[in-house]
């Protein structure tokens, strides 16, 4: 009995780790797009053409077109989203840096310790500090409508809703 409900806490356990992994997953295809604005972004600059495209509404984080202002912002906020959001998929595969050259000496099992008390005692409350303190720093980009001052991106908010 009691090594059933073992098992079936690892699955559950691997299921949420896998889930919480996902958007990280996800993430890393943001590299084709940032790669295409890239390249958009040196065309355009190449034939001096400063507005890109232009569209008849507002479009959330774009507003009514897109230049090379717009663009260089984009490449650096989904460059940042995939950061923010790929670090929990490096987690979950142990693809993190580590520097210490000590722990690779250490049996398995103390090498998890060391994991789970770092885990509890750093990472934990770190993720739960900054997901706390950037709904404000959210919020006050939604309230205040911040957007580029130099005819890039609006609603800056979007980007920022990726920190919490």
């Amino acid at each position: 009995m009691a090594r059933s409900s073992g098992s079936a806490l690892l699955r559950l356990g691997r299921t949420i780790e896998a889930i919480g992994a996902w958007p990280g997953l996800a993430a890393s295809w943001l590299i084709l797009p940032i790669i295409a604005a890239v390249l958009l972004a040196v065309l355009g600059s190449q034939l001096r053409v400063n507005e890109i495209v232009q569209w008849g509404g507002s479009v959330p984080l774009f507003g009514g077109g897109l230049t090379l202002t717009g663009l260089a912002e984009l490449q650096w906020h989904l460059f940042g989203v995939m950061v923010l959001l790929g670090g929990a998929y490096a987690l979950r595969a142990d693809r993190h840096v580590r520097v210490d050259m000590v722990y690779e000496q250490l049996k398995p099992r103390t090498r998890s310790l060391i994991d789970l008390l770092g885990d509890l005692i750093f990472l934990v409350p770190f993720a739960l500090l900054m997901a706390y303190l950037s709904l404000g720093f959210v919020g006050m980009a939604y309230q205040s409508g911040e957007q580029s001052d130099y005819g890039g991106l609006i609603d800056r908010y979007l980007i920022k809703a990726v920190m919490p």
